[in-house]
């Protein structure tokens, strides 16, 4: 997994690259949470994911517990069709704030 972080106004984008699995989410962890810590709204960008299995996911998932203790907003944008299936199935599209793209995330 590759990653890329800048800075848009209030909220911090987060890029996640390729495979988001039981090797690299702990990575993909760290860096969220580090970001959440922070105070910082994050959008995620899931659009160059292309494969994410469930310590991928309980990554988003303990990001977004953080970031509601915290007060601050996350959410995911531009998921890849795999990632998307991955989300839809496991009911989670209804549980995090996923815009279409990345500037939809930004304007909302």
């Amino acid at each position: 997994m590759k990653h890329e972080v800048n800075d848009k106004g209030d909220r911090v984008i987060i890029a996640l690259k390729g495979d988001i699995d039981l090797e690299s989410s702990p990575a993909a962890r760290e860096l969220l949470l580090s970001s959440v810590a922070r105070n910082r709204n994050l959008l995620v960008d899931l659009s160059a994911v292309t494969y994410i299995d469930s310590s991928g996911v309980a990554s988003l998932v303990e990001a977004l517990q953080a970031s509601r203790k915290n007060g601050t907003d996350f959410a995911l944008a531009a998921a890849s069709e795999s990632a998307r299936r991955v989300l839809e199935l496991a009911r989670l599209d209804k549980v995090f704030t996923m815009y279409d793209t990345v500037d939809d995330g930004l304007n909302a």
